[in-house]
């Protein structure tokens, strides 16, 4: 039996909650503690998931000798700091995505990984789901020829308060960083790495991006269209396009669980590729994997295109003024 990988969570908000229920159906994974930066909050999410060890502040999880990996789901504007902690005490790191504010930081991260010998991945879920993984498979056997354009949106509409961390400025808030990274990252992961992005946005009224469109030059040759909106619900679809054909990621292309394949000679077919639970699992099953192949990164989501992806969202950020107080830190 593969080693057991004990997991730690960092954070208690929404997205620590679906990486619980994910971990539950990861083979080998054993969630053993969590912390928040309370008590209180610490023992309600470790009675609901039956965690062992709960702590009441980060540096205790980082510290806890019974972890071998910890998942990071605190707010993005936390993200470097909280992931610089945990590997500065020897803990391999799953950060949720963004992975950090900007670049600089991501770099910062990325280098004290590579000092400490720690596995580090950002936890873009979408990458490792069996139908993106499909539409890979598809695309680099040549079945729709050379890929030379991606579409994709994604989008729904944000009733929060103006003080939520979607807008708030504080809190990294703004459509780019929160859900502009899905077609953002799959465009890079189907197409390959970003050299040019161009983007528009439509900015609110606590100063955060609530909207933008944002077009892409991948370095190997072909472009993308992307758009994501807090305003407006978007069809949330992916298409594909190559010389001899597309693939469309249809209805919700960050978590989809068929594919559609279009050939320009042949016969429209449908793939279901179903996920495991609610989906979290399957980069938990790609972070063990590595770690008990002791690799320090993921060939799926590897630390080059993560500092990139940052600076393709910085690039961005400057193109239509979107500045945060992490910039100036």
């Amino acid at each position: 039996m593969d080693k057991v990988i004990r997991w730690g969570i960092l954070g208690t908000g929404k997205i620590a909650r679906a990486m619980a229920q994910g971990l539950r159906d990861a083979p080998g994974a054993q969630l053993v503690a969590v912390a928040s930066r309370s008590s209180a909050g610490a023992q309600a999410f470790g009675a609901e998931f039956d965690i062992e060890h709960r702590h009441a502040s980060y540096q205790a999880l980082a510290d806890d000798g019974n972890v071998d990996v910890i998942y990071i789901a605190t707010p993005h504007t936390q993200h470097a700091e909280n992931a610089l902690m945990c590997l500065a005490a020897g803990k391999h790191v799953v950060c949720e995505k963004p992975f950090t504010m900007h670049a600089r930081e991501a770099q910062a991260v990325v280098a004290l990984a590579r000092e400490k010998k720690r596995f580090l991945m950002e936890a873009m879920w979408s990458r490792f789901l069996p139908a993106a993984q499909e539409a890979r498979r598809i695309i680099d056997s040549g079945e729709i020829g050379v890929v030379q354009q991606i579409q994709a949106d994604i989008g729904f509409v944000a009733t929060f308060p103006p003080e939520h961390r979607m807008f708030n400025p504080d809190l990294g808030g703004g459509a780019l960083l929160d859900v502009g990274i899905y077609p953002l990252s799959m465009a890079a992961f189907f197409l390959g790495p970003v050299l040019e992005v161009q983007a528009l946005a439509e900015m609110g009224a606590t100063g955060v991006d609530e909207q933008v469109v944002f077009s892409l030059r991948h370095a190997a040759g072909g472009t993308s269209s992307c758009a994501c909106s807090l305003r407006t619900l978007t069809p949330t679809e992916m298409t594909i396009s190559g010389s001899l054909g597309r693939i469309r990621l249809p209805n919700r292309f960050y978590r989809p669980d068929h594919l559609i394949v279009e050939p320009m000679d042949g016969e429209r077919r449908v793939i279901d590729a179903p996920f495991t639970g609610n989906g979290y699992a399957h980069e938990a099953i790609e972070a063990m994997r590595c770690i008990r192949a002791g690799l320090l990164e993921s060939p799926i989501m590897p630390h080059e295109e993560s500092v990139a992806l940052m600076a393709n969202l910085d690039a961005m950020r400057r193109q239509i003024g979107l500045v945060y107080s992490a910039d100036q830190a």
